[in-house]
């Protein structure tokens, strides 16, 4: 029988990543920097569907912060993955993923990876709290 302090290295990077990602789902930062780096490549040239993302991130930003951290970790989970499939379908030149504006796409859709995984973890092991309306 194992003791209780004697867990390997990793077990403890396991529970350690599940954490973090766990941490990462229930913050209202990752939302609101995806709203951001989504706005950035899409508002000079303006295009219609994916500006339809940032209002939809911040509010989850805002749900997060008036306390309904698990439906805000949901909905970032959600409108995260629909934007990676909307992401993915465009075709990008192997010179132009290099530029500023294929760095940028690169750290939006990995960010999008991560409000994924993270978020999904935090909607289904958070606990909902209890409000009280007065």
């Amino acid at each position: 029988m194992p003791m209780p302090g004697s867990e390997s290295a990793a077990e403890k990077a396991e529970k350690g990543a599940m954490q973090y990602a766990y941490a990462w789902g229930g913050n209202s930062f990752p939302p609101a920097l995806l709203a951001t780096l989504i706005a950035a490549q899409h508002l000079k040239p303006f295009q219609f569907m994916p500006m339809l993302f940032p209002p939809a991130l911040l509010a989850s930003t805002y749900l997060n912060l008036n306390g309904y951290k698990k439906d805000a970790a949901g909905a970032s989970a959600a409108w995260s993955a629909a934007y990676l499939v909307l992401a993915r379908r465009r075709k990008q030149g192997f010179s132009n993923k290099f530029g500023v504006r294929g760095v940028v796409r690169g750290a939006t859709m990995a960010l999008c990876v991560a409000n994924v995984l993270g978020g999904g973890l935090a909607y289904v092991f958070m606990k909902r709290e209890e409000h009280d309306d007065e």
